[in-house]
């Protein structure tokens, strides 16, 4: 009886998967830019400083911030399927450049793009897909951003493992292709095309994600929302000044900061580098994949109970877990670096400590607080709210990434992870007093959530004024 249900509504959802697939190439363009750097720049030794190969490195998160403040506007100017095809062409274009570059300029300024394209994919997206899909499977559609971001990783790991710079580059250029001739098929989002008052055409696009069955009642919800939201004209300051708002922006900002500061960025830009300190039983090429094949593997599990588990329960796990690695790894390399005690008995536990970190992080950390953004803020402010947490990313990961390759040069591997494991602590009791759960409710739910306690909020300093 479960396999049937399972089964009719996985064909009652088959556009909302389709659409998942289609416009995760976009994502998978994006982690292969990020992979990039971990098996390519080892390549490039002699021809680029460590000084110039870490802004390679972080070249797409600086592109990234210019992108998100474009993608932040026109997401709801063209709508969110325009915006995600304009990314797959810096994305493109960023491959070509780096496959016939003949200067470091020429890589920084492809680097450059392909972060222009992250941030109209990461600002259009994550959208997208909170908007198309069904409450109870919105979970795994979104976490599939994640699953998508990784897997490219990985194959950018793979190819530059084993083909020269040039014929990766041009091998990779062919996602953003395949992406572009796929997604333009299509529906916009039906939000979105309430939101511009077409309501014949979000009829449509209700169909064909929803089935054929009955889709007035969820459209008219629909409609009711966005009209709501839409009276308000939302401004930028309204991330600020609206008390729901505010708090979903704290949490975003406490998901997503706590999300890099565990080091995670950092750790993707340098895999090779630290398994290439960390043991020499094992090939740092081997070693990055392993991790990032690891990683895909967790991150597709998270994809899979995150709407059984909830979300809470998969960020609390998820942090603590990766705390313990971080400490693992960062005592092996004070041990390794700081004293004269020998581990050279021990050189497989960084590799295998890292392989812990990348699976206690995957199951909640990696997923999750992109899974969030789709579904904290309202219409009226949700491009503004990706946008900024696009930038925010960013710029976070850009900073922790120099950071880590400062403080790696001049005090050693075990500095930064210390400083990340203390970040999971900090984070844990963030996630614990501050992240709501919004497993298997509606977008107009979640918000009705947090209007629901600007009203308790009121009435408890009602009453205290009462009392005094």
């Amino acid at each position: 009886m479960t396999m049937k249900l399972d089964g009719q509504r996985i064909s009652k959802n088959l556009f909302q998967y389709v659409a998942m697939f289609s416009g995760g190439l976009a994502i998978i363009c994006s982690g292969m830019h990020y992979g990039w750097p971990s098996a390519s720049l080892p390549k490039l030794e002699g021809i680029a400083t460590n000084e110039e190969g870490s802004w390679m490195a972080v070249m797409p998160l600086v592109g990234a911030m210019c992108g998100s403040l474009c993608g932040g506007l026109v997401v709801d100017l063209i709508g969110r399927k325009k915006t995600i095809l304009l990314s797959t062409f810096p994305y493109f274009i960023g491959w070509i450049l780096v496959a016939y570059a003949k200067s470091v300029v020429v890589i920084l300024v492809a680097r450059f793009l392909a972060g222009i394209g992250d941030g109209f994919s990461f600002s259009a997206l994550p959208i997208y897909l909170g908007e198309i899909s069904d409450p109870r499977i919105r979970g795994s559609i979104g976490s599939s951003i994640s699953v998508a971001w990784i897997f490219g990783i990985l194959l950018a790991n793979v190819l530059g493992s084993y083909l020269s710079v040039t014929l990766a580059a041009l091998i990779s250029s062919v996602l953003p292709a395949v992406c572009l001739i796929t997604f333009i098929w299509m529906p916009e989002s039906p939000y979105y095309l309430l939101m511009k008052e077409n309501d014949d055409e979000a009829r449509k696009s209700m169909e064909i994600f929803h089935g054929k069955g009955n889709i007035e009642n969820e459209l008219e919800r629909m409609a009711k929302e966005v009209k709501e939201h839409n009276a308000s004209n939302g401004r930028w300051v309204d991330l600020f000044l609206v008390p729901s708002n505010r708090r979903a922006l704290i949490v975003m900002l406490g998901t997503r900061g706590f999300q890099q500061l565990t080091g995670t960025t950092a750790i993707t830009f340098y895999a090779y580098t630290i398994f290439d300190n960390a043991s020499s039983l094992v090939s740092p090429s081997v070693a990055s994949i392993i991790y990032f094949t690891v990683q895909v593997i967790f991150c597709v599990i998270c994809s899979m109970i995150v709407d059984r588990t909830g979300r809470r329960p998969l960020m609390i796990i998820s942090i603590i877990g990766s705390g313990i690695a971080l400490f693992i790894e960062g005592t092996y390399f004070f041990l390794k670096d700081e004293t004269n005690i020998n581990v050279d008995d021990f050189s497989l536990v960084p590799v295998i400590a890292l392989v812990l970190f990348v699976v206690m992080f995957s199951v909640g950390m990696q997923g999750v607080p992109i899974l969030l953004l789709s579904e904290l803020f309202p219409t009226d402010v949700k491009g503004f709210a990706v946008c900024f947490a696009d930038i925010y990313f960013s710029a976070l990961a850009a900073t922790v990434s120099k950071c880590f390759q400062i403080t790696k040069d001049h005090f050693g591997l075990c500095v930064p992870f210390f400083a990340f494991t203390g970040c999971c602590i900090v984070g844990l009791v963030f996630i614990i007093y501050n992240v709501p759960e919004t497993t298997g409710k509606t977008l107009e739910e979640i918000q009705e959530g947090f209007r629901s306690e600007e009203v308790e909020d009121f009435r408890e300093r009602y009453k205290e004024n009462e009392e005094l």
